[in-house]
């Protein structure tokens, strides 16, 4: 005798497949809370940042509204609503914010790295009179009795537990050059970019 509960018991293929298809409630308030995070991260910006991001401009607008509410309130308010327009995004919309993101981190990485390579050679010219044989040498154009005077200086105030007034002067020093230098760096770069250019176009 054939099993009346056989058909009920058997279930449509495709409504399962449809059914494990879509994300569960607990991945979809993941992904919110990370829209959510995303917003607050770009609020938190400068707003010339925030204008260059790549995103349409309702979202925009929101946000840089956002940075203009000062009332703790209202600022909330306006936030759940940047988490609104947050979520209307296209999955590459957000991939590119993501990376507009990850780019000024890369840049801020970069910078602070540079600091401490900075901070690093002005405690070796204090250490190691060598150091200032070097600097010299890479750049003839520095004054070496101002430097002199500076280091001195600067070994004196920590010496004796004084304002470190040479010693910010001799970092200052350090990074007009590293400034100068990356300066020259990226001229040297767009000018082998202008030249590679005028060579494709004969």
């Amino acid at each position: 005798m054939p099993n009346a509960n056989r058909g009920a018991v058997g279930f449509d293929s495709s409504e399962f497949q449809e059914k494990y298809d879509r994300p569960s409630k607990t991945e979809l308030k993941r992904q919110s809370d990370a829209l959510q995070a995303l917003g607050q991260e770009l609020v938190d910006q400068p707003r010339d940042r925030v204008k260059r991001v790549p995103m349409p401009e309702d979202v925009r607008d929101a946000i840089l509204e956002c940075q203009n509410i000062k009332n703790h309130e209202g600022r909330r308010r306006q936030m759940q609503y940047v988490g609104k327009k947050m979520r209307t995004l296209s999955d590459e919309e957000v991939a590119a914010i993501q990376q507009t993101i990850e780019g000024w981190k890369g840049a801020s990485k970069a910078d602070t790295a540079a600091l401490h390579a900075l901070e690093r050679r002005r405690e070796k010219l204090l250490a190691d009179d060598q150091a200032l044989t070097t600097l010299l040498a890479e750049h003839p154009e520095l004054d070496a009795q101002h430097l002199r005077t500076l280091i001195r200086n600067a070994r004196k105030e920590q010496a004796e537990h004084k304002p470190p007034k040479a010693y910010r002067e001799i970092f200052q020093i350090l990074k007009d050059l590293d400034a100068k230098k990356r300066g020259a760096a990226k001229q040297a770069a767009a000018d082998a970019d202008e030249e590679e250019a005028e060579d494709d176009d004969e």
